[in-house]
């Protein structure tokens, strides 16, 4: 990420295919006073709280665990079958921090280690980093987590002398690689985790933005009946970056020593009052009014934006169908929704490619090498829709033919 800055800040007339935020159309200043009224409104009627509980909810230190989770409850019941007890839900700093707290608290010593498919989003790896958690990578394929390959990282772990604890994947539109896991292929890992004695960590930012029109797919977790999920939210792309509000779901039931049993997501609260303390209940206060506005349904909140990354969506796949149909040597993922699409080209598309691209081309993209743990990706690059407007798109795909043109005439490849 850091990279991605330096180069964008290095060749400020570039066009960036790069960045996966959201779209930035629908911000509305005047939208945040009114989702703190909403919000505020909610504490005096529904929670019955006088104008100085509702000032000090607002402005004073929180409770660690945050104070929409109820919201965020409803949320996940109204938009995706999740029927989950509040108190099982953690309000974090970002979803960030959700897979920090979550891998902290299923760490134990230097035996504990953590799967994750490749490519992967670099988050994971970043946390798995800070609580010193070696991260073992499972193979992907055209429906998802290969169950062969997990379960082979499995055995060799733990013959190893190792505790693989959790899998962590995006089964909706991952980022990067834009896959999206079949309902067959959900039932067959939530059954391989069972067998296998695994959590599954599914991380959802993406999972609105179907664009092909189609039912969206359950989710892991609403498929789950024995409590093998830990599901991963955020609000970033679905209410406003800026807050930093995420969330993590832990309604599985540990015991500490010395203690009774309680829920997961207390013991990641635990770790989040040593790190964080709480979630900024003015953000949180922000978040929680839009919702309400919104029924709680973030389905119904996002339909502009929803149709919006569809046509970019849309808009990008015929592009380099128009552009690269027919040359060999390149092809690209037709996902049927979120923000990326991965193009396999003929040359290195590393960081010295993208640092020419962005100077003699002026555009920018992602090396895909950087989502993988060790080899992998040194030839595809990875292009988001969700941060531009078509006629930036058209813009990019001719660039990138520039760009193609350029390597392959000097066969810099």
């Amino acid at each position: 990420m850091n990279f991605l800055n330096q180069i964008a800040e290095q060749y400020p007339t570039a066009l960036s295919l790069a960045a996966g935020r959201p779209t930035e159309a629908v911000f509305d200043l005047a939208d945040l006073p009114r989702h703190l009224e909403t919000f505020c409104r909610y504490l005096r009627e529904e929670k019955n709280a006088t104008e100085s509980d509702v000032r000090r909810t607002v402005f004073q230190y929180g409770r660690t665990k945050g104070i929409i989770h109820e919201l965020i409850a409803a949320n996940l019941r109204v938009d995706e079958g999740i029927d989950v007890d509040p108190e099982a839900v953690v309000v974090t700093v970002g979803c960030q921090e959700a897979m920090f707290l979550a891998l902290r608290a299923l760490r134990r010593d230097e035996r504990d280690v953590l799967l994750a498919v490749s490519p992967s989003y670099v988050g994971i790896a970043g946390a798995a980093r800070l609580v010193d958690m070696k991260l073992l990578p499972v193979r992907e394929g055209a429906d998802g987590v290969l169950l062969d390959d997990l379960a082979a990282q499995v055995r060799a772990a733990r013959a190893a002398g190792l505790r693989p604890r959790a899998l962590y994947l995006i089964p909706d539109f991952a980022n990067p690689s834009g896959l999206t896991m079949p309902l067959n292929a959900r039932h067959s890992l939530l059954a391989a985790a069972r067998e296998l004695g695994l959590l599954l960590l599914e991380d959802n930012p993406y999972g609105l933005f179907r664009a092909d029109g189609g039912e969206r797919l359950p989710t892991l977790k609403s498929l789950d009946t024995t409590s093998q999920v830990v599901y991963l939210g955020s609000l970033a792309k679905t209410a406003f970056p800026g807050a930093r509000v995420g969330y993590a779901v832990a309604d599985q039931t540990v015991r500490s020593p010395g203690t009774d049993r309680s829920l997961l997501a207390d013991e990641m609260a635990k770790i989040k009052s040593m790190l964080t303390v709480n979630t900024s209940p003015m953000a949180q206060a922000l978040v929680g009014g839009k919702l309400l506005e919104s029924d709680c349904s973030l389905v119904k909140a996002n339909a502009d934006t929803i149709a919006g990354y569809s046509r970019n969506l849309e808009r990008l796949l015929t592009g380099l169908q128009d552009r690269f149909g027919h040359q060999p040597g390149i092809s690209w993922s037709r996902p049927i929704g979120g923000f990326f699409v991965v193009v396999t080209v003929p040359f290195q598309a590393d960081n010295a490619t993208l640092e020419y691209s962005a100077g003699k081309h002026r555009l920018l993209w992602t090396p895909m090498s950087h989502f993988y743990q060790g080899e992998g990706g040194e030839r595809q690059l990875r292009l988001s829709v969700s941060s531009v407007v078509p006629e930036q798109i058209d813009l990019g795909l001719d660039r990138l033919r520039s760009l193609v043109d350029d390597l392959t005439a000097n066969h810099r490849l």
